[in-house]
C-alpha cells in the first residue's frame, strides 16, 4: 500500500494542476477569439469608413460636374445676351474652381476603373470651357461655335451618366442607374 499512498497524492497533484491548466488554457482561447472578434470589428469599420469616404467623393465629383455642365450651358446662352455675361462668367469661373479641386482629390481616391470615365469628363469639361471662353474673348478658333458647343454639352450629359454608372458600380449599388440626370 506504500505506492498506493504515494499515487494518491501524485493523482491529486496532476488532477489539480490539469484543472488549472484548463482553466488557464481555456482563458487563453478566450482572449484570443475576443481579440480576432475585435480586429475583425475594425476592419469591419475601417473598410465601411473607406467606403464613406469613396461615396462621399462620388457624391462631390458628381455634383462639381453637374455645376461646371450648367454654368458652361449658362455661358453659352449667355453669349447671345450681353447682359448676362458678366454674372454667367462668375459663375463658370466658381464651377470651374470647384471641379478642380474635387476633382484633385477624387484623383487620389478613384480607383481606375472610375478614373477614366472621370478624366474623360474633366477633359471635356475643360474643352468645352476653352471654346466658349475664346468666343467671348472674341478669338475663336476654327470648329468654335455655339453650335458646336452645344453639341459638345449634349454629349457630356452621356459622359455624366457613364461616369456615375462607374461610381455606382463600384460602390455596389443595385439596380440600373437612371436615365435622368
Amino acid at each position: 500500500m506504500d505506492s498506493d499512498s504515494a499515487i494518491a497524492p501524485l493523482v491529486a497533484v496532476v488532477g489539480v494542476v490539469g484543472t488549472l491548466l484548463s482553466a488557464l488554457l481555456t482563458q487563453h482561447a478566450a482572449d484570443r477569439s475576443r481579440q480576432r472578434e475585435q480586429e475583425r470589428a475594425e476592419q469591419l469599420r475601417e473598410r465601411r469608413s473607406a467606403a464613406e469616404e469613396r461615396r462621399s467623393c462620388y457624391v462631390a465629383l458628381n455634383t462639381a460636374a453637374r455645376q461646371y455642365l450648367a454654368a458652361l450651358t449658362d455661358q453659352l446662352h449667355a453669349l447671345s445676351r450681353d447682359g448676362e455675361l458678366r454674372s454667367a462668367r462668375q459663375r463658370l469661373t466658381a464651377a470651374r474652381d470647384l471641379h478642380r479641386d474635387v476633382y484633385a482629390e477624387a484623383q487620389m481616391r478613384l480607383p481606375e476603373n472610375v478614373l477614366g470615365p472621370a478624366g474623360e469628363v474633366s477633359h471635356a469639361l475643360g474643352a468645352v470651357y476653352g471654346s466658349l471662353r475664346r468666343m467671348d474673348d472674341g478669338v475663336p478658333r476654327p470648329g468654335d461655335s455655339p453650335v458646336a458647343a452645344q453639341r459638345d454639352i449634349d454629349a457630356l450629359w452621356g459622359r455624366l451618366r457613364e461616369m456615375r454608372r462607374a461610381m455606382r458600380a463600384d460602390l455596389g449599388a443595385e439596380g440600373e442607374d437612371r436615365r435622368s440626370v
